[in-house]
């Protein structure tokens, strides 16, 4: 990993407002290592997490940098050298990395250790687990213990089966190979034959014995209709139309019929035929333009479909629009901080799923989806978009334009920090000039963009680039990850 990568992970892990079971925060006290890689190995695995982390430097309760002495590279016992000291007395052997970090605010020391499976680590002969905030012999829990001897690995939602003992002529009559074959850019084969074969080598369908079986991943991307599918009928997305900025009346309401592949373009068009037009003046002259560019709505809701949890049942992608907004909705909460949706690596829970859809060029293949979605929004000077962390689900808010006195005082900040966000990942930096541009603001009143510059400053959701600078019309800001 290099430095801008840990410098990511380090916001990351210090994001969560308390020490968690999977992750330690140290100073400079060393002692029990061992015993930490232990029961932080376990807890990642009970908590269904792929690594845990223990990290010198940063105090437990601020979370705040301080720096730490911690060498990793020092002694151990016996003169030993502390990294295959640590390996030996571990048992299985379980594998952990550890990064250096020249934190701005003093030296961190990243241990990323890899969650253990169906066997508990062992360090001297003795398993510990995280109990809270406390390290604890798991020997004291039994069905935390237990836990982790009977946790089977989960079952790609892809691989698992929508329907089966199925003959040819019904495996085609669900699924819309043709659209298959036509988005993908391939000629139809000529027999049924040909057609199957291509299906099984992409794991839409398995065969058994004379028969076959269609996955998860073919009945979700490409059946004719989802409702035919007993598992799946809920996941379809649904449209809701209200009438007015509140749900209490509802104008229209539809669900998709198609499977995400095939009714993709017919959705993304269906909502952007709902949406009314705003009247703007382009050069003097005045132009009807739809309320929501239609860029940023297909790339959010290519999203709402990759990144949702498909274990949670009952609920599936909504899309709601009212008078002033649109917000869209999947189950599941996000596997990253919503703060760092725009730099971070794109992680999904279906990585089979999105990588097909990023075949059929329905999402992007690196994670720029959001980007193009800021984008959008400071083109057209609407408000920033808002992004939601719920109990079991991930909502995205997109605003209709307001004037920079409508809009209120989180959603000034809410867009300064994602612009400057924008700014580092296209590889500029945020300054006075460009949040004036952003909002409209001219020359003249470049203080009232000092002014939105200073409260997101206090919001410590954008910092200095160079504090020593006294001049603020030139000044230049990073968001507080960067």
């Amino acid at each position: 990993m290099d430095k801008q990568e840990l410098n990511v992970l380090l916001s990351e892990l210090r994001a969560f407002p308390s020490e968690t079971e999977w992750i330690e925060f140290k100073t400079n006290n060393n002692q029990e290592i061992g015993e930490y890689i232990s029961a932080l190995s376990n807890s990642a695995c009970i908590h269904d997490k792929s690594y845990g982390y223990l990290i010198f430097g940063v105090e437990d309760k601020t979370h705040r940098v301080v720096g730490t002495q911690f060498d990793i590279n020092s002694k151990a016992k016996g003169n030993e050298d502390l990294v295959p000291w640590l390996s030996r007395l571990l048992n299985p052997r379980i594998h952990f990395e550890h990064y250096t970090l020249e934190h701005t605010e003093g030296r961190v020391v990243i241990i990323k250790i890899k969650a253990t499976k169906n066997t508990p680590v062992t360090f001297q002969g003795n398993a510990y687990v995280r109990i809270g905030s406390y390290k604890k012999k798991l020997s004291e829990y039994p069905e935390k213990e237990r836990l982790i001897w009977t946790k089977e690995p989960p079952v790609q939602f892809e691989n698992e089966i929508a329907k089966d003992n199925l003959r040819v002529d019904e495996v085609l009559k669900l699924l819309d190979y043709p659209s298959y074959f036509d988005m993908m850019n391939l000629s139809l084969p000529s027999d049924k034959n040909g057609i199957v074969e291509k299906l099984i080598q992409e794991n839409l369908i398995i065969k058994n014995s004379s028969n076959y079986s269609i996955t998860n991943l073919g009945a979700i991307l490409f059946a004719k209709e989802i409702e035919q599918f007993e598992t799946l009928e809920r996941k379809s997305v649904r449209v809701i139309i209200y009438d007015g900025k509140n749900k209490r009346k509802t104008i229209k309401e539809q669900s998709g019929k198609k499977g995400y592949a095939v009714g993709f373009e017919g959705l993304v068009n269906y909502i952007d035929d709902q949406l009314p037009s705003n009247e703007i003046i382009d050069s003097a002259l005045r132009k009807e333009v739809k309320m929501f560019p239609k860029l940023a709505l297909r790339e959010l809701i290519a999203n709402a479909i990759i990144h949702q949890d498909f274990r949670e049942r009952g609920t599936g992608p909504m899309i709601e629009l009212f008078s002033d907004r649109i917000e869209i909705s999947n189950p599941g909460k996000p596997l990253i901080n919503t703060l760092r949706f725009v730099d971070h690596n794109p992680q999904s829970r279906n990585e089979r799923l999105a990588h097909f859809m990023r075949r059929l060029n329905i999402c992007e293949e690196r994670g720029s989806g959001i980007d193009k979605v800021l984008f959008e929004c400071e083109f057209f000077q609407l408000p920033a978009p808002k992004f939601i962390e719920g109990e079991n689900y991930t909502r995205i808010i997109l605003y209709s334009y307001k004037t920079l006195r409508q809009m209120d005082k989180e959603d000034k900040i809410r867009a300064t920090y994602l612009h400057s966000c924008l700014k580092v990942v296209s590889g500029e930096i945020m300054t006075n000039q460009s949040l004036r541009d952003r909002f409209g603001i001219e020359e003249k009143n470049y203080s009232m963009a000092s002014r939105i510059i200073a409260e997101t400053l206090k919001s410590e959701l954008i910092k200095d680039y160079d504090p020593e600078s006294s001049s603020k019309k030139h000044a230049k800001y990073l968001p507080f990850w960067a």
